[in-house]
């Protein structure tokens, strides 16, 4: 439109000169050599634009046909350029979709058409890579280190190489280089960190981490998360070789960050073994308010050499105001009580805590109180029992791996500050979980495992005495519980399975009603009955079917009610008192025990 009006207005000037000639005649005379050319001025200015024009005609033909062969070329080369943009545009797009035949086809068409450009070089390592061709993947990387503008690219390429080929040294010289080249790129430093922390080459990495810092790569926070870390793990190194160095190094990285406890409690202990009590305390104080933990009390209580077991107690206690509401508080103060025997204060602040917050390691510890105060085997076993079922306490948790100690890595992925303060998941599955419950309720309350008979053949004598194990009762439930559930039983409560796994059964056979009678003696539940002289409970019973296939085995579970005192019937088996069971107090030697009786019908 722009182009349309100035041609108009070019058209309305000229008409307006001729005409403004037009309208005053004149004429024109020229004498040159003897020669007169007599003209009226609006002629000789036709005239002359007239051969202006005839000029510039001229002047382009002669012109198009000197730059022809060069036109022609130039019209080939911009037919190949436009084969070979189109090439890898759709090279591209068929890498990115995975379709690695037609990657392969344009990569061929694109060095064809443009052999020097960039793109080709690495459309072709990329489709060399999508077809597993890693010789020439390679190769077109190295190819590219030749030229300054896709140097950092091949360096790239070969790092990523090297990664997927398990070479760290080779992927560490390339991360090296490309940083050297231009550390404003976030991948090649974030990778050389990753690389030297895996190495423990924690020396190297802080001075990554400062480049790292000096482009921005990372925010602030997480860049002194990341220092802290580092300096923790490099106390760690220097603590046998260069003790001062490491308290330092501790002590910085507790002031970069205050949550980090591996950090607190290395520098806590080492101030606390030279004699700066208070520092240490004053360290251990700032992180018990962000995030309690264990290590962190035990480094409080003992932080002044030569307290006594009360002195350390008034410590904990101390320390325990300044958190009041978390789990590791009463836990902490219960800990340094059993160790001060003051078992009233242990059991009190264990004892207020709700049943949600029960974990192992409480269950644990009220178990040894009551074993150490008391001598009260039925508690003790009570609470080992309810220690199976409690839920796990908070380890170093990375990747699936459980750790009793801090690393600064994860030891699965190499991952960078992976380990967290949390409760791991549970191990076992449903199965597994079930089946472990049932044998617990049995086992820790001191009673036999429960053996069950299936059923003989019809017509087949029953082979095997009242008073003789049953065989086929141990072919049907294992005498031992599965080994993945034993791996997650504290050491007490295994060897209290053992020891009943030993015990022998009697199953009586009712030919009338032909059901299966197991008699069972749960020997915590009678230690418990004191007063009453009744026996109340909920257990674990496992019913056989009449077929013989273990499949038939179902568990369901019963309550045993208080039943009235009656005189044993024949054929019943009562399980041998364990060395340790101090037994019903208020029984006489003559009285026999009540068994427990349950009965599984088939």
């Amino acid at each position: 439109m722009v182009r349309l009006v100035v041609f108009l207005i070019g058209i309305a000037v000229a008409a307006s000169g001729l005409s403004w000639l037009a309208d005053r005649p004149g004429s024109l005379l020229i004498n040159w050599q003897g020669y007169e050319i007599e003209t009226s001025v609006f002629r000789a200015v036709v005239m002359l634009a007239l051969v202006v024009g005839l000029a510039i005609l001229t002047w382009s033909i002669v012109t198009a046909l000197w730059r022809s062969p060069a036109s022609i070329g130039m019209f080939f080369n911009r037919r190949r350029q436009m084969r070979g943009l189109e090439a890898l545009s759709g090279g591209m797009i068929a890498i990115g979709a995975g379709d690695r035949d037609t990657a392969t086809r344009y990569a061929v068409q694109a060095r064809k058409a443009l052999p020097n450009e960039p793109l080709t070089h690495l459309l072709r390592a990329q489709a060399a890579q999508l077809s597993g061709d890693r010789a020439t993947a390679r190769r077109m990387f190295e190819a590219m280190l030749g030229q300054p503008e896709t140097e950092q690219l091949g360096l790239r390429g070969l790092f990523l190489e090297a990664e997927r080929e398990g070479e760290r040294e080779a992927a560490r010289q390339f991360a090296e280089r490309s940083v050297g080249l231009n550390p404003r790129l976030s991948w090649a430093v974030d990778a050389l960190f990753d690389l030297q922390c895996k190495e423990s080459d924690w020396a190297g990495a802080l001075q990554t981490l400062t480049i790292s810092k000096k482009h921005q790569h990372h925010a602030k926070p997480g860049l002194d998360r990341r220092r802290a870390v580092l300096m923790t793990a490099r106390a760690q190194a220097l603590e046998e070789s260069d003790p001062n160095r490491a308290m330092n190094l501790a002590v910085e990285a507790h002031h970069l960050a205050h949550d980090l406890v591996p950090a607190a409690v290395l520098a806590g202990r080492m101030l606390a073994a030279r004699g700066h009590t208070k520092r240490a305390a004053k360290i251990i104080e700032r992180a018990w308010r962000r995030n309690p933990h264990p290590e962190l009390a035990l480094v409080y209580a003992h932080a002044r050499i030569g307290d006594s077991p009360s002195d350390r107690l008034t410590r904990v206690k101390k320390l325990a105001q300044l958190n009041p509401h978390s789990i590791e508080t009463p836990v902490a103060i219960a800990t340094a009580a059993v160790e001060a025997k003051d078992w009233v204060l242990a059991r009190g602040v264990l004892e207020a805590l709700d049943s949600s917050r029960l974990t192992q390691r409480v269950c644990m510890l009220m178990a040894r109180i009551e074993g150490e105060d008391g001598a009260d085997k039925g508690r003790v076993r009570e609470w080992l029992a309810r220690a199976v079922h409690a839920p796990r306490d908070p380890a170093w948790v990375a990747d699936g791996v459980v750790s009793e100690k801090w690393a600064p890595v994860s030891p699965v992925t190499g991952a960078f500050d992976a380990f967290q303060w949390r409760a791991p998941a549970d191990a076992l599955d449903a199965a597994d979980t079930e089946l472990l419950a049932a044998k617990l309720d049995e086992l820790v309350k001191l009673g036999a495992p429960v053996p069950v008979a299936a059923k003989p053949e019809v017509g087949a004598a029953p082979k095997r005495s009242a008073t003789a194990p049953s065989r086929q009762a141990e072919d049907v439930v294992p005498a031992t519980m599965p080994s993945r559930a034993d791996a997650q039983l504290p050491r007490a409560v295994r060897v209290e399975a053992e020891e009943r796994t030993r015990q022998v059964a009697s199953v009586r056979k009712d030919g009338a009603d032909r059901t299966s009678s197991v008699e069972v003696v749960s020997g915590a539940a009678l230690a418990s009955r004191k007063d009453t002289g009744s026996l109340a409970g909920e257990s674990k019973v496992v019913e056989a079917k009449p077929s013989a296939s273990v499949a038939a085995v179902s568990e369901r579970t019963v309550s045993l009610q208080p039943s009235p005192k009656k005189a044993l019937e024949p054929g019943m088996f009562i399980a041998p008192r364990a060395p340790d069971d101090p037994g019903v107090p208020g029984d006489a030697e003559a009285e026999p025990r009540k068994p427990t009786r349950v009965v599984a019908t088939g």
